[in-house]
């Protein structure tokens, strides 16, 4: 109970941090996902889109791995597939043991509802995006952030305009790329500074080992016993 509450804790300090704007309401519902399902940000299990929480496919196959789910089926659906635009269609069957009663859902994807970035995979994406039946299993109310409709309710204009790269859980990853950038550039900056320190001091080398060698020459008949 105490590591969950620590757990929980420093998932709210990392939405905190990635998300700077977050108000009490989503903070309060962060807490009770985050508690329930034991998903961590961190981890990439939840991302926040439209004053919304969504639960990732991440989260989602972490959860039925400590839930020990028995088996996911996914089976394409003939009917609704067509190779030559690019349509795809899947069915997903989630066992929760081997005596439950088994959940099934759809998952489809198309050149029309799939970002640019991965055009020519949308099969693959049709198959991501089967998590309904595992919400259902395990009774996760909030939507996959898969689910949704990459450019849903967007004009034709809007959608034929070249999109700037982001990664998947773009947030989450944006503020991991900034600050490993920030720490080469603080790593470069003390490198560069320790270089310019031995290149400024050689030529001096030789100035500061004649004086060594000189004060070492003056102190030492000093040091040594008087003749007899």
């Amino acid at each position: 109970m105490k590591r969950q509450c620590v757990a929980v804790r420093a998932t709210i300090r990392t939405a905190s941090k990635i998300w700077a704007n977050l108000s009490r309401r989503p903070l309060l519902s962060l807490v009770a996902i985050a508690d329930k399902y034991n998903f961590s940000i961190s981890g990439g299990d939840l991302i926040y889109l439209n004053n919304g929480w969504y639960v990732t496919h991440t989260g989602l196959l972490g959860l039925a791995r400590r839930k020990r789910c028995a088996g996911i089926h996914v089976r394409p659906i003939s009917e609704s597939c067509d190779a030559s635009s690019q349509r795809w269609a899947f069915e997903a069957t989630v066992h929760k043991s081997r005596c439950c009663r088994c959940f099934s859902g759809y998952g489809d994807a198309d050149p029309s509802n799939v970002s640019p970035l991965v055009r020519g995979a949308e099969m693959r994406v049709a198959e991501t995006r089967v998590n309904r039946p595992l919400r259902k299993a395990y009774g996760i109310g909030i939507c996959s952030v898969e689910e949704i409709g990459s450019f849903a309710g967007q004009s034709g204009s809007a959608m034929n305009q070249p999109v700037p790269y982001r990664p998947f859980c773009c947030a989450f990853s944006l503020a991991l790329a900034q600050r490993a950038r920030a720490a080469r550039r603080a790593d470069s900056v003390r490198c560069s500074a320790v270089s310019l320190r031995f290149v400024l001091a050689a030529p001096l080398r030789p100035i500061l080992r004649m004086y060594s060698l000189t004060a070492f020459s003056m102190v030492t008949p000093l040091l040594l016993p008087p003749k007899t």
